[in-house]
């Protein structure tokens, strides 16, 4: 890691002791220090919902706890190699990265950290995006407990989730993530034709491809304690699902998989925890595209960051939206990596399609509805990690620009920090008509503890064997 900034000047934190506390001055204008962009914000973060169930994942599972911890610390270093490094240096960053943060899940640390402690720099300049990504963490910690506490009964786990869900959103709106779909949060988000857009996963392909591991782990960890309920069976479970990280590394995602992919029964159980983490997971990716873009300044990067941290954050009516998603794999056995799980085609992959062909009507320099081939062909490529034969360098809007010059664009809606209101509003148009007909997905009984089976790989059976009950909430 590069010990001082190249890309940004160093940003100043001012602390005061007041009494045995410590605050963090707030500056309500940004202030020029010898040419240096000197920003204040006041760094609080609320206290974490204090139950019985507290480091229940810790005591019961110690060690994919700790690979956890090293996946969190990936995420906290990634944003500082990006911001602290030239985009020309991608290709070395890329491999350092990648190696390093193979030999932190291998040798993972005891506990957990705070964005701040490996990722500082980031931390001074967008300190709203640490407040969001380390309280969704502490979400995931909370959630990983409940499932984890034998001392709460089966039945009792799905209202343990729910305090923790209005836990988690009541005492940070406006930064806690949403539990909305993600179909929902991207739209608003609105990022696919920004000018960093893709950078990320084609530039660092190999640290973009850790990450798609990472969000592939998180999910069957929840999925596998769901499967096996409070007894041993759910030690056998975790252990034999953490033991597929291996092969996983070796074969990894091209996509970020979703919850509702990875984790059906526990995004049944609750869909408001499933959103969120879909919605912190794609924060991640934006957040290191828009840090590895170079034709903006810090503040402008921070102005950009913040919008897409709003955007993604809860809105009057997401509750009511929490159960409309599709269930692609209901019967999915979290100890198997198939092949489904593997290609850049899934949920991500739709979901993006569909933001094209939605606001395509409204570039299309002839007004046609329809997506031009070579158009598709690029967001396919550029969705890729890694840089693909045909594929036209920079973002996803540059390489736009090559085959159709002439595109309509809303100049504003490229500024940092601007959103574009009407392709927003076309965009969640277009999800709301896809979706009119589409049936909410039901809850999951959890009347009793389910009953763990051997693995049903290949993607045609369900958990325990049978024509799919456990998919359709019984246990047994």
């Amino acid at each position: 890691m590069p010990s001082t900034p190249k890309r940004s000047c160093q940003l100043v934190s001012l602390m005061v002791v007041l009494g045995s506390a410590i605050a963090v001055l707030t500056a309500v204008a940004t202030t020029n220090l010898s040419g240096c962009s000197a920003h204040f914000e006041q760094r609080n973060m609320p206290a974490a919902l204090r139950r019985g169930y507290n480091t229940a994942f810790f005591d019961r599972h110690a060690r994919p706890y700790r690979a956890q911890a090293s996946i969190h610390i990936a995420h906290a270093v990634q944003h500082d190699y990006l911001l602290l490094t030239p985009l020309a240096d991608h290709a070395r960053v890329d491999a350092e990265s990648d190696a390093r943060y193979l030999s932190d899940f291998e040798n993972p640390p005891r506990i957990g950290p705070e964005m701040m402690t490996f990722g500082p720099h980031t931390g001074q300049a967008a300190w709203r995006v640490y407040q969001a990504i380390d309280w969704t963490h502490e979400h995931h910690d909370q959630t990983y407990d409940i499932l984890a506490d034998a001392g709460i009964p089966w039945p009792e786990k799905a209202r343990a989730t729910r305090d923790s869900v209005e836990w988690y959103l009541e005492r940070l709106r406006g930064t806690a993530r949403s539990p909305a779909p993600l179909d929902v949060t991207m739209r608003r988000a609105g990022t696919m034709m920004k000018p960093y857009f893709t950078l990320f996963r084609n530039q660092y392909p190999r640290s973009s491809t850790f990450f798609f591991f990472a969000h592939w782990w998180h999910p069957v960890i929840y999925e596998a304690m769901m499967i096996a309920g409070n007894d041993l069976e759910q030690d056998e479970a975790v252990a034999v699902t953490h033991a597929t990280s291996n092969q996983v590394l070796r074969d990894r995602p091209q996509r970020m998989l979703l919850s509702r992919e990875l984790m059906p029964r526990y995004a049944r159980m609750s869909p408001e925890s499933a959103n969120i983490f879909d919605n912190l997971h794609m924060l991640h990716g934006i957040v290191y595209d828009i840090l590895a873009y170079e034709g903006w300044s810090i503040d402008d990067k921070r102005a950009e960051l913040y919008r897409v941290v709003d955007a993604m954050s809860e809105k009057p009516g997401d509750r009511e939206l929490v159960r409309r998603f599709p269930e692609p794999f209901p019967t999915m056995d979290p100890r198997c990596y198939e092949p489904w799980m593997r290609g850049m085609d899934g949920e991500m992959s739709r979901i993006m399609r569909e933001m094209l062909e939605e606001m395509w009507p409204m570039m299309s320099p002839d007004g046609s509805r329809e997506v031009p081939a070579a158009v598709a062909e690029q967001a396919r490529l550029k969705l890729t990690p890694g840089q693909q034969p045909g594929e036209h360098p920079g973002s996803f809007h540059d390489a736009l620009m090559r085959i159709v010059p002439n595109m309509k664009m809303a100049p504003e809606s490229m500024r940092p920090g601007a959103g574009d209101a009407h392709m927003t509003k076309m965009m969640l148009e277009g999800w709301r008509s896809r979706t009119a007909n589409m049936p909410s997905v039901p809850g999951i009984s959890m009347a009793e503890d389910p009953k763990l089976a051997g693995p049903a790989c290949g993607g045609s059976a369900s958990i325990d064997g049978t024509s799919g009950d456990v998919a359709k909430g019984e246990t047994r």
